[in-house]
């Protein structure tokens, strides 16, 4: 999942952004640890707590390795970085990277950390919208027909016997709540660890139409890294599942711990908005023993609805997308 640009009216609330392209906090190499850059969005985010909190807790250090977290440029593509050696580790959703390799880059999946896929419909509490299907002849808002809101919105149509005809579709760049809360459009397609939050924040709750079937954001790394940095990437995700659990266990130590990564969150009115938004995003990590775990059925089906929807160039072996040598799976 990518954080984005928010609009006028999420800024009174709470806007942190960064502009260019830079690097969060993060110690010199040191000799003796495994150097590995993880590449998060151009946005420095709670959302990236388990990222942080590794890093502060020195989790990453005690696994024998020297994380650099890279924030994205605005106008950086999501896996350039990845493709350009500039990154090894890139966070972004499974099915992004599923788009990505029939694109011919080079990306597996080696954790899904969003067991729950972070997007769904909203609309306001108080119409008669409460199913996809009371959406026909409506409008539906969205950033524009590409990436993980796009992908959501022809899967959920797909699911109930639907098509974009039967909508009417809205390009709003990424001012869902502002055209939500605005009139603008009957329904938007959000994350509900984002804008459904920033949106109650508001004092204008939503209700939500979720999904399965797609996969949410995990960790991607090239081939060549999954096979000359096994070890390393191991101890990575072992110091990150570690981070994960103090998320859910103790929030307010997470947040403290991203303060260095995230600039404002020393101040109150922020991190009440980053409490409000880590206990969404902790709710998509699924149960402690589902942390980074691939739901190989999942993989599979989702690799068919997107060849059929034409968000492919080519076809994808859903097998090829993912791996489970990183997180092996659980045994019954």
């Amino acid at each position: 999942m990518k954080p984005r640009l928010l609009a006028a009216v999420t800024a009174a609330l709470l806007t942190i952004t960064m502009a260019g392209c830079s690097a969060s906090p993060s110690t010199p190499a040191t000799p003796g640890l495994t150097k590995l850059t993880i590449g998060l969005t151009y946005q420095p985010d709670i959302q990236f707590a388990p990222i942080y909190v590794a890093a502060k807790e020195g989790f990453f250090a005690q696994a024998g390795l020297d994380v650099i977290i890279r924030h994205h440029g605005a106008s950086e593509s999501l896996f350039g970085a990845l493709q350009a050696g500039q990154e090894d580790v890139v966070f972004a959703g499974g099915d992004e990277m599923m788009q990505a390799r029939s694109q011919g880059v080079d990306v597996v999946n080696i954790a899904t950390i969003y067991q729950q896929y972070p997007l769904a419909i909203l609309t306001p509490v108080n119409t008669p919208f409460h199913d996809v299907v009371s959406l026909k002849g409506r409008s539906i808002g969205l950033p524009g027909e590409y990436g993980e809101n796009w992908f959501a919105l022809l899967l959920l149509l797909q699911q109930n016997n639907m098509t974009v005809d039967d909508v009417n579709v809205v390009s709003i760049g990424y001012t869902q709540q502002a055209a939500l809360m605005g009139g603008k459009v009957d329904a938007v397609v959000g994350f509900v660890n984002n804008d459904a939050v920033r949106l109650a924040a508001a004092d204008f709750p939503v209700q939500m139409m979720p999904l399965t079937g797609l996969i949410g954001s995990g960790l991607g790394v090239s081939s060549k890294t999954l096979k000359n940095q096994t070890p390393a990437l191991t101890a990575m995700w072992g110091a990150i599942a570690k981070a994960m659990a103090i998320c859910v266990d103790a929030p307010q130590q997470a947040i403290n711990d991203s303060m260095s990564f995230v600039p404002g969150l020393d101040q109150a009115d922020n991190q009440k908005m980053a409490m409000a938004t880590l206990t969404a995003t902790t709710k998509l990590y699924g149960t402690r023993a589902d942390f980074g775990q691939q739901d190989s059925a999942t993989w599979a089906s989702m690799a068919d609805f997107m060849s059929s929807a034409g968000l492919l160039d080519k076809p994808v072996v859903a097998t090829d997308a993912y791996t489970t040598q990183i997180v092996p799976p659980i045994v019954s």
